[in-house]
């Protein structure tokens, strides 16, 4: 029989030890999971299963990983309304972790049968149905452990329960991304999954110490439309719509900012570290600021100036723009085609883990102090909801930034030419297949044509694109330039350089430095609009080949192994071995914000919320003591 009423002890509950444990290790397979993703997305799974794809844009990337974790946050509402009307807590939460184990299963076995895009997205549904039914439950379930005479201790269990979350994503942001690059994604996929069975055998062993709260059941419906639970729900939507673009940025550390680091020179004491293990400063921060904040400075605050929880946000929101301010300077360093140090984005986590620390830890203790007995869940999962709408924002934002690409398709074509008679043979290498797409006047044999030469598993070999030998030529001008000075010119002066090239169609070739190892020479094509799916171009990036025989010596990655197996060149690339600067044609696909340009948009973004939020926080009235 379990108890149902929380006992009149004044010491810390006896379940809290299992929920913290529970946590850390649920935390260790979600984040170790996430911090392998975006990289996943784009250098692994097209590599995965009898078939080569094509590797996913950066921008796509980004898109699918914030529209998965919009979806594990939104679903909170339903788990919510599962524990809270129906089952309890402890049932629901324990249900829904087999779901969420079952997740993981499936993304250990991409690639092992069938596409591995559906095993992909198979898995990350059953995360995003379990992993996302049990978040409100589990914080809302923390605070149903607290009696009357132990609710001054609320404040550190919370904030002890932030820490477990953070020291179990600590953990794996530095392992999993270190064995995804040596041993492959079936073990850093596989490894979570296993800390996930885990964490529900914890939960399951605590079963006889924690308060097992009872669903409302009815009650917990009339709560809801009562005049009390509506007020309530309005109330708390009024603060919690500006954390939606709080979150809109932070989440992006785990997918632009990635991105951004593979860029940056990444060593630090002698240690190089990887872009996607970057993501680690957060959580080893917010492990070291929790006990700094609770004990040192919000009492040092509170005596000069009332901080309440409220203010903690609206700091916390100020504090977000100037974060992400600070990494879009970083970003006009790399544009500018500079390498500056992994320091400076790690001073921007800094920055952002403090803001998180005021806005995400106090909103949970303002939603659960906020919230009627029987809308505890249900009050959580509205807090949550705002992590899923600010990942929307993102992921609306990065797909409509991107333009499409005529050649979308073009492996999975491949796949399915190789098998057709007409296909012929490339004429300038063996092994190699051709096959041409019609282009901007949907004719073939026309000069606006697009041709793609594969091989015998249609991995894309090389690309022929409108305009291609304009692009070579603007691209010789650059290389030479880099040949005598070391390095690219600036976008302004690489222009300035083509300015008298022209495309067939008459159009001026437009030229950007995007960092300091590679330049785009691009043509807005036959239709001669900017940003469509005509548009082409040539990315050129410069290798030292110094360093590459260098690590030919060193022991091989999983994805080198995986590569060399295949028996794959660079994708779209004309090099040879001889050559350090490496060819790639590209027709459509470009973004119509990128770089420093995309930073700051989302900068302005926040800074304005934060000044919006400011009268909010003034009208607001709160019910409860903070």
């Amino acid at each position: 029989m379990y108890r149902s009423s929380p006992s009149d002890t004044s010491e810390l509950p006896k379940g809290i030890p299992y929920i913290v444990v529970n946590e850390a290790a649920e935390r260790f397979s979600f984040y170790g999971m996430k911090a392998a993703l975006v990289i996943f997305m784009t250098q692994y799974l097209h590599l995965l299963g009898d078939k080569v794809s094509d590797p996913m844009s950066s921008a796509k990337a980004n898109e699918n990983v914030h529209w998965f974790v919009l979806a594990i946050y939104l679903t909170p509402v339903f788990g919510a309304i599962l524990s809270d009307r129906f089952l309890g807590k402890y049932k629901t939460i324990i249900s829904l972790s087999i779901v969420y184990c079952l997740g993981h299963l499936c993304l250990a076995y991409m690639g092992v049968v069938g596409p591995a895009a559906w095993w992909l997205l198979a898995g990350l549904g059953l995360i995003a149905i379990g992993g996302g039914g049990i978040k409100p439950c589990v914080s809302a379930h923390v605070g149903d452990q607290f009696g009357p005479n132990n609710q001054h201790l609320i404040t550190k269990a919370f904030n002890w329960f932030y820490f477990s979350i953070n020291l179990g994503a600590a953990i794996s942001n530095v392992c999993i991304p270190w064995i995804l690059k040596w041993y492959g994604p079936h073990w850093a996929f596989g490894i979570p999954g296993a800390l996930m069975a885990l964490a529900t055998l914890v939960f399951w062993m605590g079963r006889h110490s924690f308060i097992h709260i009872p669903p409302a059941g009815k009650e917990f419906t009339r709560e809801i439309f009562s005049w009390k639970g509506i007020k309530t729900l309005f109330k708390l939507c009024s603060v919690f719509s500006f954390t939606a673009i709080f979150w809109a940025l932070f989440d992006q550390t785990a997918s632009t900012w990635v991105f951004q680091a593979i860029d940056m020179d990444r060593t630090l004491f002698g240690i190089e570290i990887l872009p996607s293990q970057v993501q680690a400063a957060n959580p080893f921060m917010i492990l070291l600021l929790i006990p700094i904040f609770t004990y040192v400075l919000y009492p040092a605050v509170d005596r000069l100036w009332k901080f309440t929880s409220l203010r903690k946000i609206g700091v916390g929101l100020f504090l977000t723009a100037a974060a992400f301010a600070l990494s879009a300077l970083t970003q006009e360093w790399i544009d500018a085609g500079q390498e500056p140090s992994i320091a400076w984005q790690i001073l921007a986590y800094l920055m952002l883990t403090s803001a998180e620390v005021m806005v995400s830890i106090v909103c949970l203790e303002f939603a659960y102090t906020q919230a009627p007995n029987s809308m505890k869940s249900m009050v959580m999962s509205l807090f949550l909801i705002t992590v899923a709408l600010g990942n929307g924002l993102t992921a609306i934002i990065n797909n409509y930034i991107q333009t499409p690409s005529p050649l979308a398709n073009e492996a999975k074509d491949a796949s399915i030419l190789l098998s057709d008679s007409k296909v012929r043979q490339s004429s300038h290498q063996e092994q190699l297949y051709q096959h041409d797409y019609p282009g901007f006047d949907q004719k073939i044999g026309t000069p606006d044509d697009i041709s793609i030469h594969f091989n015998d598993l249609s991995a894309v070999q090389h690309r022929e694109v409108p305009a291609h030998l304009e692009l070579q030529a603007a691209a010789a001008l650059i290389q030479d330039h880099h040949t005598r000075q070391l390095q690219f010119p600036s976008s302004d002066e690489g222009q300035a350089m083509i300015a008298d090239l022209q495309d067939p169609w008459g159009s001026m070739l437009s030229y950007r430095l995007l960092n300091g190892k590679s330049f785009r020479i691009q043509s807005i094509g036959p239709d001669q609009k900017p940003l469509s799916q005509w548009d082409t171009g040539l990315i050129v990036t410069y290798e030292d080949l110094k360093n590459t025989n260098l690590s030919t010596t060193q022991k091989q990655s999983w994805l080198d192994q995986r590569k060399a197996a295949l028996g794959l060149t660079p994708s779209g690339s004309n090099s040879t071995a001889a050559s350090p600067y490496h060819y790639e044609f590209v027709a459509g696909g470009f973004y119509k914000l990128e770089g420093a340009a995309y930073f700051w948009f989302f900068t302005y973004l926040m800074l304005g919320s934060a000044v919006l939020f400011i009268p909010v926080s003034l009208l607001y009235k709160d019910d409860a003591t903070s």
